[in-house]
């Protein structure tokens, strides 16, 4: 595919003139042809209008039509081929393998919400018939449904370039549940934005959907972004970065004269609470195992392993010494930006000048000037993390902290002093049942996704996965960002009193026509 820059507002495409984006080549510095246009306001006006104009006709249509476009979506970027590997490559640095693997996870979840649709639960249809005769007053027919929200504004991700972007998962749970979509496209990656959005708007062509059901714009500042999340036709939004970003479009979101949901994902440390027996048994088989899980993608994945918690003592000696060694044994990586790159050195090297922060290793060095990360492990009491909340605070990219606890009422008053994440691991024997159950209850306050002798790396996109938490993992913890209850987070529920039979909608009628399973007078009954 020829890359031309441009804007993709609707069905057309055009020159943005508001400032200039390239890619850069992370691994040599590399600037990237083609330049590519940032919006105006003007663009984001014109997204918006067409979104709203769209909005009536997507929701109308039948759930088969609009599985098929999620479908025509996925063979779509499929059959952008090498070309789209090649290019996210040469914006972000990560491997091929990791890419291709991405790539999968991406065209899967648009089939996944396809599936969803046609079995419709998502829509959670209930029908408490009338009951004219209850005394002391009639019930009268009551039916609900799910309806979608309207547009929504996504905002791609740095650090997963096909999947959390263009058409990652909150474009294709907001499509799937009925609402078009305007795409504000990391600036890291334009390019691979825009092959990607051409992909979409080729699925957009070929099922014949009204054009504004997608846009794509690009952004070199913060006024666009803003400017699409204030504006009154947008209903929604969904954000993966920094927390300081997300808590800026989060203030415009909540400071519009109707406010709307904003979903953003933004901070997570990842705890790993080793708990006695499971060191005891195992700290060095543990300790490199959780280096891998530290170092994958140069750290730059939300759910990086970025916290060990746990008991003082010669276990956890064994385990520091071991995974000291795993340390010093990576290698440097390509971070995907110079801007994360930047940030990375500097957490750092605040962890390397705190007073009460041992340094207990450091990766291997790169190479002068190269945009890498060296990866680093550090050590405190659990007394002194209490005392420092600096030391809370998520260093995006492979460095984690190993807090000693004195003992367990420490290492209680630890957890219960974290803020919120998207995961929390427990590595366990079943010695370590009693103590683990004891601290079940704060760890689901603390955390969307309680894992057991693993690391949050690596998150399923499945029907019972949570990918979100307490603040400030995300601004909403009663919701996902992965998984099929995505869907959720862009419909509302309404209910229907007394309608006629011939004007409710095809799922609430009552033979069913639709073959939608419904909760019935309170009993869930199966298509």
């Amino acid at each position: 595919m020829q890359l031309t820059g441009e804007l993709l507002i609707g069905g057309d495409s055009r020159f943005g003139t508001n400032g200039e984006i390239k890619g850069v080549n992370p691994a040599t510095g590399q600037t990237l042809e083609p330049a590519f246009g940032g919006a105006t306001k003007a663009d984001v006006d014109q997204a918006a209008a067409l979104a709203h104009e769209a909005f009536a006709s997507y929701r109308a249509l039948p759930y088969e039509t609009r599985a098929t476009f999620l479908e025509a979506i996925a063979e779509h970027i499929e059959a952008l081929g090498d070309d789209l590997i090649v290019r996210v490559m040469a914006e972000t640095g990560l491997p091929r393998p990791r890419l291709e693997g991405e790539r999968g996870r991406t065209v899967g979840q648009l089939r996944l919400f396809a599936g969803v649709l046609r079995d419709g639960g998502f829509l959670e249809a209930r029908v408490d018939p009338a009951q004219p005769d209850r005394k002391p007053l009639p019930r009268p027919d009551l039916r609900l449904r799910n309806v979608p929200l309207g547009p929504v504004a996504v905002f791609g991700a740095s650090n997963f370039p096909l999947a959390f972007s263009v058409a990652g998962g909150d474009t294709a749970s907001a499509l799937a549940a009925g609402c078009p979509v305007i795409v504000k496209a990391h600036p890291a990656h334009p390019g691979t934005s825009e092959m990607v959005g051409r992909a979409i708007q080729a699925a957009v062509a070929s099922v014949g959907l009204h054009p504004g059901v997608f846009s794509m714009i690009h952004d070199s500042g913060y006024e666009v972004s803003q400017a699409l999340v204030a504006d009154p036709r947008v209903k929604a939004a969904g954000f993966t970065g920094s927390r300081r970003g997300g808590l800026a479009l989060l203030a415009v979101a909540q400071g519009r004269p109707e406010p709307i949901p904003f979903y953003a994902e933004m901070s997570s440390i990842n705890p790993v609470i080793l708990l006695p027996a499971a060191l005891e048994a195992r700290a060095e088989k543990i300790a490199p195992d959780f280096v891998a899980a530290l170092t994958l993608g140069a750290g730059q994945f939300c759910t990086n392993p970025g916290l060990i918690l746990a008991i003082d003592g010669p276990e956890l000696d064994a385990f520091v010494a071991a995974a000291g060694q795993a340390v010093e044994a990576a290698p440097a990586a390509v971070m995907l930006t110079p801007g994360i790159c930047q940030a990375f050195s500097h957490g750092v090297e605040a962890l390397v000048g705190a007073p009460e922060v041992t340094t207990v290793a450091r990766g291997q060095k790169g190479a002068d000037g190269s945009h890498t990360g060296q990866a680093a492990l550090f050590s405190v009491a659990g007394q002194a993390f209490l005392a420092n909340p600096h030391l809370h605070e998520e260093v995006f990219g492979a460095a984690s902290i190993v807090v000693r606890c004195a003992d367990q009422a420490e290492l209680e008053r630890v957890i219960a002093a974290l803020e919120g994440q998207l995961t929390i691991a427990l590595h366990l024997e079943e010695a370590d049942h009693a103590l683990a159950a004891a601290l079940l209850p704060t760890l689901e306050l603390k955390a969307g996704r309680i894992l057991v002798n693993g690391f949050g790396t690596g998150v399923e996109v499945a029907n019972a996965m949570v990918h979100g938490g307490p603040f400030p993992s995300t601004s909403d913890g009663r919701t996902t960002s992965v998984g099929t209850l995505a869907i959720a987070r862009f419909l509302r529920p309404v209910s229907y009193q007394n309608l006629p039979e011939a004007l409710l909608p095809a799922e609430l009628k009552t033979d069913n026509p639709l073959g939608v399973a419904r909760r019935v007078d309170g009993k869930l009954k199966l298509a």
